[in-house]
């Protein structure tokens, strides 16, 4: 039986539990595909060719031509999920909590998580430790380690949603016995826990995705916003050719909270790299500035499908349907980057490869979320559209689409990296 889109998205996020291991997922797609990978700190090779970088848990891919005056296509999207993470000292230490036997690990929030979609899950850990000799490596424990347990309805009968407090109720129970945790999780990996001099480590799901529905016609699966787009987008970009203009893959990290970060989409990484682009293929700052005013951009995340059980919460004018394709996102104050042109280039592009697309209004009186395309629109004056695939329980631990949508997203983003 070949494999379908939403077949290959599934092991792309089951391989996947962090922006670490995204990276590191796209990064093993783009070297088996002939890309090479450069280093920041290292000379970049001059003319033209198929490279990437990669900033933590960043990474920016392109093919170039050589010309520096040539035009882009950037697909853009982010690494990150909310998630609940370790907090640095996250042993829990309590009297009362060792009398009756429970080993406490302290989680925070990371980006605006449905926190109690976190609750009574079987969680693993995964992230990257900093170890003191300058290295750094991924960790990943695919162990029902920790659990996020709810009181019991007989103990709390009028519980309510905002009554959970995040300080004290996200704690996760990991073992009988007190212990540190940090030498149970890194016990494999033959480094000793005084050696860890920085860690970013994270909770995540280990029920795996799932093809769901009578039919098979759903996605059943953590993460889906934003790996949706890094994986469309990969497929889209493996395939694209560096005609009409040269194309480029750019996941950022740390969307969840604002893209302020030295690998954010409020970074340098993507103007410096594309600067590079066209150093590397003789031209100056002129030459840059020219490349950037023949280039578009699709900022690539998730859009909200219409929820069938709470319909008045959408937009009544503008229904957007599980499995009818790409979405394109406008909100009158930038939320989101999209304007007439952009718009008008993406619907194009699908069109001509006959691939429904589907536009997308939040509701005035309700606040609305944004995403990485305004922020680097402002940072490189790149014309810019958001778009996205539909899909309901954004933010959940486990969130959920259309399979049909996997395919249809990943062609709109293809048809745009050939437009002229």
């Amino acid at each position: 039986m070949s494999s379908t889109g939403a077949d290959r998205l599934l092991r792309f996020i089951d391989n996947s539990p962090t922006p670490f291991h995204v990276v590191a997922t796209v990064a093993e797609d783009l070297d088996a595909a002939g890309f090479t990978r450069l280093s920041e700190r290292d000379a970049w090779p001059a003319g033209g060719g198929a490279f990437y970088v990669a900033r933590s848990g960043s990474l920016v891919a392109w093919r170039s031509t050589g010309d520096p005056v040539a035009g882009f296509r950037i697909v853009g999207g982010h690494t990150d999920s909310p998630n609940l993470r370790l907090k640095p000292h996250h042993d829990v230490r309590s009297g009362d909590l060792d009398a009756r036997g429970a080993a406490v690990v302290a989680l925070e929030p990371y980006g605006g998580a449905i926190l109690r979609s976190w609750f009574d899950r079987d969680l693993g850990v995964a992230g990257r430790i900093a170890l003191r000799d300058g290295t750094d490596r991924l960790v990943r424990v695919d162990e029902p380690v920790l659990r996020v347990p709810h009181l019991a309805i007989h103990l709390d009968r009028e519980a309510k949603d905002k009554d959970l407090d995040p300080q004290r109720h996200l704690n996760a129970i990991w073992a009988v016995k007190p212990a540190d945790f940090l030498p149970w999780l890194i016990s494999g990996e033959g480094v000793a826990a005084t050696d860890i001099l920085g860690f970013e480590l994270m909770a995540f799901d280990l029920q795996p995705s799932a093809i769901t529905g009578a039919r098979r016609e759903f996605v059943s699966a953590p993460r889906l916003d934003n790996q949706v787009t890094c994986f469309s987008g990969l497929e889209a970009f493996i395939r694209a050719t560096a005609e009409p203009a040269q194309p480029v893959l750019a996941l950022f990290d740390h969307e969840e909270v604002g893209s302020i970060s030295e690998r954010g989409a409020q970074s340098d990484l993507l103007a410096t790299t594309l600067e590079r682009v066209v150093v590397g293929a003789g031209g100056g700052r002129d030459e840059y500035h020219r490349a950037l005013a023949a280039s578009w951009c699709a900022s690539g995340d998730m859009a909200h499908a219409t929820h069938p059980n709470y319909r008045e919460k959408h937009e009544p004018l503008h229904p957007i349907t599980l499995g009818g394709g790409p979405v394109i996102k406008v909100n009158q104050n930038l939320r989101y980057a999209s304007e007439a042109r952009g718009a008008a280039m993406f619907a194009s592009a699908c069109e001509q490869a006959e691939v429904p697309v589907q536009r997308y209004v939040h509701r005035a009186d309700l606040p609305c979320g944004s995403t990485i395309g305004p922020l680097s629109a402002a940072r490189t004056g790149i014309t810019t559209v958001d778009v996205g695939a539909p899909q309901l329980a954004m933010h959940s631990c486990r969130e959920f689409m259309a399979a049909a949508d996997v395919d249809l997203y990943s062609r709109g983003l293809a048809a745009f990296l050939a437009v002229d």
